[in-house]
């Protein structure tokens, strides 16, 4: 079990750096979503290619952060229904549910994605649009992403094993949510203000 676990910290380790590295992709495409509205409004002039890369930022963000926000047990629950059941109940359904829902998908849709992600890069596939982008970069985010879902979904998996054996505490997986006073804390760290 020692050597699953080191493997879960590694996984999760790698996804929190990717996590807070693409997030930064957020204010780019904001930058060139706003540097691209004044160029067209200011002197009449646009590109495809600034459009499509707000897309593949987009892509980015919500292809490589999924495995972030599945760590840090932010994605979608019904805690209304699940939070009336003892903490193993809940692991035990969340067992089935990596089980029987999330690792089946995510290697499917690897499965699919990695011939056509290949066929994609080996044609240089370009966008039909004029003046557009290569596509290729962009659908080579799919497989990337739905691998690091699928490693987490195997990381969290491995925590709630180890949490019915007694050798995980349920911190380890549960969700991660600042206080006010933290997140106030975290800003002042960031920006130096203390």
């Amino acid at each position: 079990m020692s050597f699953l676990l080191s493997l879960s910290r590694f996984i999760d380790t790698l996804n929190e750096k990717i996590g807070s590295l693409i997030s930064w992709a957020l204010l780019v495409s904001v930058l060139i979503c706003t540097g691209n509205a004044i160029v067209r409004y200011a002197i009449n002039y646009s590109s495809n290619a600034w459009l499509e890369i707000q897309w593949y930022l987009f892509a980015a963000i919500f292809l490589l952060a999924s495995s972030y926000t599945l760590r840090r047990n932010e994605h979608v629950r019904i805690d209304v229904v699940v939070g009336r059941f003892s903490k193993r109940t809940q692991v035990w359904i969340d067992i089935f549910g990596f089980l029987l829902f999330l690792l089946p998908m995510t290697l499917i849709i690897l499965y699919y994605a990695i011939p056509y992600t290949w066929i994609s890069i080996q044609n240089q596939e370009v966008s039909s649009n004029a003046g557009g982008l290569i596509i290729w970069p962009a659908k080579l985010l799919i497989p990337i992403g739905f691998l690091q879902l699928t490693l987490q979904g195997i990381s969290e998996l491995i925590k709630r094993i180890g949490f019915l054996r007694g050798v995980v505490p349920a911190s380890a997986f549960e969700k991660q949510v600042a206080t006010p006073e933290e997140e106030i804390q975290a800003i002042k760290a960031a920006n130096n203000l203390n």
